[in-house]
């Protein structure tokens, strides 16, 4: 009854809130697929429309950042949907025994696995997306312990539980998840569940160990790490709301999708944000001063780059015409449209440079672009840039780069895109649809073996069943050749 009570307050305690984003706090490589969407803001949409959501991202990372073994080693695959033109990416998981499937936003900036409940709202809406009923799995375990998130637009609320949970060929039991029965509208984001935090544990709202991280550190992958490898259509002719979004690869690399080698930088501190530090940023050819300020968090959920004022100040003035906004606008700049931006990182190895194209977040007017750096402020101790889809995985900044982010040593890497990977960029093909299927895992003695193919219910349609695949992480770039998130809207 005091359990009940302290809930019931604790949910409209966050609901309250006007916030949204991220929790405050030689061997042949075989897998299965599920696939990952990305979610693109809309072109047609007005200025005002515009503005909020410039003004939610800001005010999201403020928030974010402001305050089970398995037996065998193998490999695996999920592909991503990119939707609303690089504003977000999502994937499927599959929970429950009998397993359903579900879409969620990838989110390398958070570590909390959730899924909406079909008693969300206690009949009232809770947006039109599927819902995850616990009474229809038998794997289900109830914890009964309440949680929530504040996000900057909205928060969750419900409380936490185990359940066995299905993603890229692997299967955790009694993986801890938040099961959602209160949220804002801002989570109204169909087809999208929930998230799927890709961060480390000490984040985590939950308390509970993510799904990635089990895998990594009961050795269940070949290799402890994972590959992100996003699609980009925010300047592609006819793109649609929905897109192939890319690939997460887990346990291993995919060659064809990076030339060279894979260029890895040591975390920061601890593990629980992806940090890592930034050697030198240039502008127009001109070094911007970093000092003191240079600690970057690569995340998926997050679409521009955000930095500290004096720095984001001294990016806008190398471009004659630029200019800083107030109102939703605050921290953001504006520049004219006709200028070419050149920018280039360097975390203590390659310089790694950011297409001119990717320097716009949008176009408000004839001659008038925001840029894609915007100020954000965070409390002291905090990282002092966020680096998001235009960067690593999405690709605005560094569209030629593949992701990956290792367990052990902790550390995040970037190399360079193949030709292969560029190519998807904005072609038309079809989205990928939920699916579960079979999966091959391949020992460290060589020997393979592999599960029976099983279907699952799709909660994306009425359709009660997907086949899977079996086959070499090849097969995802003849399938569209399309991750995360990736959200990875709100995120």
């Amino acid at each position: 009854m005091i359990a009940s009570a302290c809930f019931t307050t604790l949910s409209l305690l966050l609901l309250s809130q006007d916030a949204l984003a991220v929790p405050t706090a030689p061997m042949p490589v075989v897998g299965w697929s599920m696939p990952i969407r990305r979610l693109n803001p809309s072109k047609s949409q007005n200025f005002t429309l515009m503005a909020q959501q410039a003004k939610d991202q800001r005010d999201m990372l403020v928030a974010k950042y402001g305050g089970q073994s398995l037996q065998t080693r193998g490999t695996g695959y999920n592909l991503i949907v990119n939707q609303d033109f690089d504003t977000a990416y999502y994937g499927t998981i599959a929970i429950g025994t009998p397993p359903m499937s579900y879409d969620v936003i990838l989110d390398t900036g958070s570590s909390d696995l959730w899924l909406t409940s079909s008693t969300c709202g206690l009949g009232s809406s809770c947006g039109t997306s599927p819902t995850y009923d616990p009474a229809t799995s038998s794997s289900f375990q109830n914890l009964s312990t309440p949680f929530g998130i504040r996000y900057v637009s909205g928060a969750v609320a419900g409380y936490i539980a185990e359940e066995t949970v299905q993603m890229a060929g692997f299967s955790v039991e009694q993986q801890g998840f938040g099961v959602v029965n209160a949220l804002s509208s801002a989570f109204y984001q169909n087809p999208v569940s929930g998230i799927m935090g890709l961060a480390w544990a000490p984040l985590a709202s939950t308390r509970q160990t993510p799904f990635w991280q089990t895998l990594a550190s009961s050795g269940s992958w070949d290799s402890a790490l994972f590959g992100i490898q996003l699609t980009r259509y925010v300047s592609a002719s006819g793109a649609t709301l929905n897109e192939p979004g890319g690939v997460i690869n887990m346990g291993y690399t995919n060659s064809s999708l990076y030339t060279g080698s894979i260029e890895y930088y040591d975390l920061v501190g601890t593990p629980l944000y992806w940090e890592i530090d930034m050697n030198t940023l240039t502008v127009q050819g001109m070094s911007i001063d970093i000092a003191g300020v240079s600690t970057v968090v690569i995340d998926t959920g997050t679409t521009n780059i955000a930095g500290p004022a004096t720095a984001v100040a001294s990016i806008y003035a190398q471009i004659p015409g630029s200019e800083l906004r107030t109102g939703q606008l605050e921290g953001y700049y504006t520049y004219p449209c006709n200028t070419t931006v050149n920018v280039e990182f360097n975390f203590g190895g390659n310089s790694w440079s950011m297409s001119p194209a990717d320097f716009t977040h949008t176009q408000v007017s004839s001659t008038e672009c925001i840029g894609a750096f915007f100020v954000i402020t965070l409390d002291q101790g905090g990282p002092s840039w966020i680096i998001g889809d235009a960067f690593p995985c999405e690709l605005p900044p560094l569209k030629n780069v593949y992701s990956v982010f290792k367990y052990s040593p902790a550390s995040v890497g970037f190399a360079a895109l193949s030709e292969t990977a560029i190519a998807q960029n904005g072609i038309k093909a079809a989205v990928p649809s939920p699916t579960i299927g079979s999966v091959a895992t391949v020992t460290n003695t060589g020997t393979a073996s592999s599960t029976a193919s099983s279907t699952a219910s799709s909660t994306a349609s009425s359709t009660a069943s997907n086949t899977a695949s079996i086959g070499r992480p090849l097969s995802l770039l003849c399938f569209w050749l399309a991750s995360a998130s990736i959200v990875f809207l709100f995120l």
